[in-house]
């Protein structure tokens, strides 16, 4: 008798988690992983500057859920089944321990890379998972079986199949997914940095600020932490997530439009001019230039100030209502043109790929063909950063092994 035969299409994290979970289940299955590529785990590389965020230090389901932008309710039912708390477990079951930071990010105690992809490519080995490089698939048709065509004309047969190909750049890579029944949602960039287009902000490039607030002028969200300032525009924590959150939105308006900073988000307009008051009082006589009593970098102190016409040698008592008026704007409402984006680091994500409305959540298999399951960021799921889209990985492609599973 012929031993069940699966197809996982995509060399990445999702798909090497799904292919190792499905021989945990079933080690005498006949298990491939296809790579377009000559590469594989190229995310997994590059992530955390080389490090790896595996995960996010976050026990809790419905925090974990708050990290989504899209794919919120989608995902309830799979992280339920597995989550943060499993992933640190499955990899400390196979050798490999997690530390965990200040900011919540997870990575492997040796900060590298490597152990995440060694700890792959041993388990793969250990199942005998056959690894194809530079097999790119052109289609695939659903019979009795699922017949896989790849670019070079070959073709392959399984009896069920996960496709974790990660983000798409176009939604016309993927149209033989449409033919199964699938519809795909335009993609586009996820996590990305802000090209100002005003450069008078990019003189103080390098200058960081521990805690800010960032807006996309004319969208609710705002997004709170470490701002940096490059020589292109604003990037960090705070800046990257507030692109996740405002994606679509950006990607409407061809990326051009506004950002407004809140440089001490403590306070918003109202409160610090009453609290400007005390201030003047307490710091009447000394030079505002020498004197910041947020915490800010001095380069920026001193660069707000030249913007709101204030000579750093004056003293606080002195400072004329006008400019103490348009300096206080400047610090809770500063307002950058943007034009344009600059993709963070090599961790490119997108948003959009296969509707999640055709996908079943808690197997992951496909509503319209079965047998056919979907892993990791090709689907219109995508989180903000610090470990979110790989969790998502592990768990759509352990829950989408685990269902495959059933299909002997």
């Amino acid at each position: 008798m012929q031993p069940t035969k699966a197809i996982i299409i995509g060399g990445g994290a999702a798909g090497f988690f799904s292919a190792i979970r499905l021989a945990e289940l079933h080690p005498d299955w006949d298990i491939q992983i296809l790579e377009k590529s000559n590469k594989v785990l190229s995310k997994v590389k590059v992530s955390g500057g080389g490090r790896c965020n595996v995960t996010h230090a976050c026990p809790e389901v419905e925090q974990l859920l708050q990290k989504y932008p899209r794919g919120t309710r989608f995902l309830k039912k799979a992280f339920y089944q597995f989550a943060t708390k499993d992933t640190i477990q499955w990899f400390a079951n196979n050798g490999v321990s997690l530390h965990t930071e200040k900011d919540g990010r997870m990575f492997p105690t040796t900060n590298n890379s490597e152990t995440i992809i060694q700890c792959f490519l041993k388990k793969i080995d250990q199942y005998k998972i056959k690894l194809r490089l530079q097999a790119d698939v052109v289609e695939v048709a659903k019979e009795k079986d699922f017949m896989i065509r790849l670019a070079n004309g070959e073709q392959l047969h399984a009896d069920t199949i996960c496709v974790a190909t990660g983000g798409m750049l176009k939604a016309d890579k993927l149209t033989w997914l449409q033919k199964l029944g699938h519809e795909i949602v335009a993609p586009v960039p996820s996590l990305f940095t802000f090209n100002v287009s005003d450069k008078k902000i990019t003189t103080l490039m390098g200058v960081a600020v521990d805690h800010a607030s960032i807006q996309w002028k004319g969208n609710k969200h705002i997004e709170q932490g470490p701002l940096l300032i490059t020589h292109w525009g604003i990037s960090g924590p705070a800046a990257i997530k507030l692109s996740a959150w405002c994606a679509r939105e950006m990607a409407a308006e061809n990326y051009e439009g506004a950002i407004q900073i809140n440089w001490v988000p403590l306070y918003n307009a109202q409160s610090l001019k009453m609290e400007w008051l005390n201030f003047r009082t307490d710091l009447g006589k000394r030079e505002i230039g020498n004197k910041n009593p947020f915490g800010l970098p001095q380069r920026l102190w001193q660069f707000l100030l030249q913007e709101a016409s204030i000579l750093p040698n004056t003293k606080w008592a002195d400072v004329k209502s006008t400019a103490q008026n348009i300096l206080i704007q400047l610090l809770t409402t500063y307002t950058l043109p943007i034009k344009g984006k600059t993709t963070f680091k090599e961790e490119f994500v997108t948003c959009g790929g296969v509707d999640i409305a055709g996908i079943n959540a808690a197997e992951m298999e496909s509503k319209t063909c079965p047998g056919l399951h979907f892993a990791g960021e090709m689907m219109d799921v995508d989180g903000i950063t610090g470990g979110f889209n790989f969790q998502h990985a592990w768990t759509s492609g352990w829950l989408a092994a685990n269902h495959m599973a059933t299909l002997a």
